[in-house]
Order: structure tokens, then sequence, then C-alpha cells
């Protein structure tokens, strides 16, 4: 009986710590910081400005994610391929970082609705004779290693058995390849595209045409088991839609049509 009595207490007591256990979005508030990872070598998303401050649409998205938490932001400069690892170490928050959604980033992150949508471009260096993506077979081409871009355009070079793929570190160092020569060309999201050759920093390239490739959705992420953190974020994204904050960052980094982040017969 007596052992009885104590199990039960037990139970009640691992029941009791359980519930008050905080999650993560009850540390960041109590924190009173939101740290997120964004890629500031990635305009207009994510950049720096003359004084070396962050600035682009994920830089102002977690600042507008920090705002309604009540917190601070914090801006972690992270390259593409550190962004998870980012997290998993606990160097972040969360990630507001372009990241496309795929199934198996899904394993290891928890990836709210998307956020941000690109559609691909064709940059390629004036010299090569490259006018459109078909042109590309045969060719040098490069992207940044771990993007959506990246892995899509492997695939094709491996497709067309011919040609050669080369993976850089960041998307700077991607056209500064290609402005030198390097590469003969690029696929890009269409806004890093024209930010890039738009900069003049990189000489003798031009945006060619669009990729065949699908529309890449980009999400935020954050640990996935962290599930009531993952539902405010899917919610706050809802937020920033529907009152047209979305909308207005996208005029004021981007401009032009406004894509849509819905797949037909799947988000609502």
């Amino acid at each position: 009986m007596k052992a009885s009595v104590i199990a039960l207490g037990l139970l009640a007591a691992t029941a009791l710590t359980s519930q008050a256990h905080a999650d993560k979005l009850d540390d960041i508030i109590a924190s009173g910081t939101l740290r997120c990872a964004v890629v500031l070598d990635f305009p207009p998303m994510g950049s720096r400005d003359e004084s070396n401050n962050p600035i682009g649409f994920d830089v102002d998205y977690c600042n507008d994610l920090a705002k309604a938490l009540g917190v601070t932001a914090e801006i972690v400069e992270t390259p593409f391929p550190e962004r998870i690892p980012a997290l998993m170490s606990g160097r972040v928050d969360v990630g507001v970082a372009s990241t496309s959604d795929t199934l198996e980033r899904a394993k290891t992150v928890g990836m709210s609705v998307p956020y941000f949508a690109f559609e691909m471009a064709v940059t390629a260096n004036d010299k090569s004779g490259i006018k459109s993506f078909e042109d590309m077979k045969g060719k040098i081409v490069g992207a940044t290693a771990g993007t959506f871009e990246a892995i899509a355009l492997e695939k094709q070079v491996k497709e067309w058995g011919t040609g050669e793929f080369r993976p850089y570190q960041t998307q700077a160092d991607v056209f500064l390849a290609l402005s030198q020569g390097q590469i003969d060309a690029t696929v890009s999201t269409s806004t890093v595209a024209q930010a890039n050759v738009k900069t003049g920093k990189f000489a003798g390239i031009s945006v060619v045409g669009k990729a065949p490739f699908d529309v890449d959705y980009v999400s935020l992420f954050t640990n996935r088991e962290e599930y009531g953190l993952i539902n405010y974020l899917n919610l706050f994204i809802n937020q920033q839609v529907r009152t047209g904050r979305y909308a207005e960052l996208y005029e004021k980094w981007v401009g032009g049509e406004l894509p849509d982040l819905t797949v037909n017969g799947v988000y609502r």
C-alpha cells in the first residue's frame, strides 16, 4: 500500500513538472530576445548597408516577429550551409533565412507554412554565349551549395550528361566566379539575380531568362518538437499577409507582382 502511494505521488509530481516546463515560445518571451538566423549575402532578402547594419526583407521579417512577441530582435549572420547547424547548436531560436521547405530538412527541423516564394532565373557571363536555360547544356555552371537551385541545377547537369557543376559557399562567391569567367552561368532566385546585376559589382553578367524549376517556397524554421512556437510562426505569417505587411515588405525590397504563397488545391 505504502509503495503504491509513493508511486502515485511520483507520477503526480512528474506530471506537474512536465506541465510547468516552459516551451521555446515561453523561453523566448522570458529572455526578452529573439535570435534569428539570417543570411546577409543574399540581397534583397538580407545584406548590409554602408554602415554595416543588417538590412533586407528577412531582417525586417525578423524584426516584425520580435515586435509581435514583445521582445528585441537579434540578427545572427548565418551563411546558407550554417542555417540549420546554427539552430541545432542553440545559437539561434528561429531561422528567417529564405530556407526551402524540403521534406529532407523537415526530418531535422520544424518548418512553418511558406512566408516567401521565389521564381528561378538564369544569369550568364556575357562572353559565354548563353541566352537561355537550354544554352547552359555542356557549360560550366555553379550555385550556392545546399540551396534549392543548387540541388536542382546539379541534378540537371547529371541528366544532361555533359558540362560541370561547381558548388560555392556563398552567393557572392557564385557571382564573383561568374563575373571572372570561372563559370559560364548560374541559376538563382530572380530577386537575387536582378539585385546582383544592379549593384554593378559584377561586371559582364546579365539575366538571360527563367529556369524551368519549381517555385521555391521558403519557410521559417525552429526545433521540430516545438509545436507551440511552430503554431505561432504559422499564425504570424497568416497575419503578415492579412494585414498587408507582406505586400508592404515585398514592394519595399523587391517590387513587382506579389508572389502567391499558396499551392492551388493544397494551402488555403
